[in-house]
């Protein structure tokens, strides 16, 4: 399976691609960040992540796209870019018929680190022992997009949540998604895809 992970920002949106295999061993396939210039127009801003989100889906065609949950935060000018590049990751998905799981800082620290309060040079430096790679991921947006799909390889609730394929799931997270199906009605894997 193939996971495009995002870390959504207007200024640096973070675009990391893994592949998880038998045993969910994870593989590093690519690592980039979509960069915006703060004096640039916002709607020429998100059209420049729109095509670069566009472009990664193309070239990867990946089975899933783990995307940051977006959360309020202090500065509503950072949040309100934050969901608007959240939001152009999800349709640009959506426009290909790829399943969209949303995962919160918490669980993709906690994922990657074993510490959900675990700070950016953590993230960093797990990712690139994770993914056995020979130098540290820069810049932190970057690390994030790469702990992001690591989160959903590796977190059977964000699969499930996000509506993944129920191919692509181990037994255990079948399992899981049963369970969850018997605890919330309604909720769970999309059979349609």
């Amino acid at each position: 399976m193939i996971i495009l992970g995002v870390d959504p920002g207007l200024t640096r949106c973070g675009v990391g691609v893994i592949e998880a295999g038998h045993s969910r061993r994870l593989s590093f396939m690519h690592v980039d960040v979509i960069r915006t210039k703060p004096n640039t127009p916002q709607d020429a801003r998100l059209l420049t992540i729109f095509n670069g989100l566009s472009a990664k889906l193309d070239e990867f065609a990946p089975d899933v796209v783990s995307i940051e949950r977006v959360f309020a935060q202090e500065n509503r000018n950072t949040v309100l870019g934050t969901a608007q590049a959240a939001g152009l990751a999800m349709v640009t998905a959506a426009q290909r018929g790829i399943p969209v799981a949303l995962h919160t800082p918490t669980e993709a620290k906690l994922a990657v680190t074993g510490n959900g309060s675990a700070g950016k040079a953590q993230v960093q430096t797990m990712v690139t022992k994770i993914l056995g790679l020979n130098a540290i991921v820069n810049p932190p947006d970057a690390a994030d997009a790469l702990g992001l799909a690591i989160c959903h390889a590796l977190r059977p609730a964000g699969a499930i949540e996000g509506g993944e394929r129920e191919q692509h799931l181990t037994s255990a997270q079948k399992q899981w998604a049963d369970a969850q199906r018997r605890v919330r009605p309604g909720r769970g894997l999309r059979r349609d895809m």
